[in-house]
């Protein structure tokens, strides 16, 4: 790695979340974009990076494979599971730092991430929000220090949001389930309907919004004898996930190869 540039280059960069990364790296000291990759095909293929993003923008076009020649030190990839392998692959290859926020993935390429982490440094999380990132660590907290209280997720995301529950959510769920010493897959419960009887202590619940334009809100309710306790996320600007992103490329770069956690990223930035 540079000393005095860290230099990034976005996998999926044409879509939401690679466009809202790449404004986030705007003028941000000691980061470079070296690269802005996006699928063979793309109409964006070929463009400059100033025709989408402006004059502040970097010298780039955006591009369908990588430069061998170019630097590369953290590669972020929001790209979708189907281009998951690949991106993961070339971050092995260019041995650069891998950050991650495609949900969505398999059980097979969630142990290839974990062997990936043998080679280089990697961080996944469902999530980037610095906010969901605390909430995640609240969770936990809250499933430990109240473990016989009822625990329930709801989320709600925008109309085309394709999966359910949300990966964020499911994250929470692990939270909980890590907190009480229990596999989530042992206790999760994906809705009600009908005669479902009395709800069997230990159960945690996921519930699923979908309408209009919602960013992201999650709530975690543990409800208790004659009390309840609700954590609640919202998200209100995309931005927010870029942003972490942002920070967690930053801090990776100077990281050892492993799996690494968002958790670790709390209090680097505001």
């Amino acid at each position: 790695m540079s000393a005095t540039t860290i230099h990034v280059a976005v996998y999926g960069a044409a879509g939401r979340m690679g466009q809202a990364i790449l404004r986030a790296m705007a003028d941000q000291p000691g980061l470079q974009v070296s690269a802005a990759l996006v699928r063979a095909g793309s109409d964006l293929s070929g463009r400059p990076l100033r025709d989408v993003h402006g004059s502040g923008a970097p010298d780039l076009e955006f591009a369908s494979a990588l430069d061998p020649d170019m630097p590369v030190d953290v590669l972020v990839d929001f790209s979708g599971a189907h281009a998951f392998d690949a991106a993961l692959a070339l971050a092995i290859e260019r041995r650069a730092a891998f950050v991650s926020g495609t949900t969505g993935l398999s059980e097979v390429q969630r142990r290839a991430l974990e062997q990936a982490a043998a080679r280089i440094p990697v961080l996944w999380a469902s999530n980037f929000s610095l906010g969901v990132a605390l909430l995640m660590r609240l969770a936990r907290s809250a499933a430990q220090a109240l473990p016989s209280w009822d625990c329930e997720i709801v989320e709600m995301h925008h109309r085309q949001k394709l999966d359910a529950p949300s990966g964020t959510a499911l994250s929470l769920g692990e939270a909980v389930a890590e907190g009480r010493g229990v596999a989530l897959g042992d206790c999760a419960v994906h809705g009600r309907n009908g005669r479902t009887g009395e709800r069997p202590t230990g159960e945690i619940g996921f519930h699923a919004l979908r309408g209009g334009d919602v960013v992201g809100e999650h709530t975690l309710v543990f409800a208790g004898a004659g009390e309840r306790i609700e954590l609640s996320h919202r998200a209100t600007d995309r931005d927010v996930f870029a942003r972490g992103a942002v920070v967690a490329a930053r801090w990776i770069a100077g990281q050892a190869p492993g799996l690494h956690s968002i958790d670790r990223i709390l209090g680097e930035a505001d």
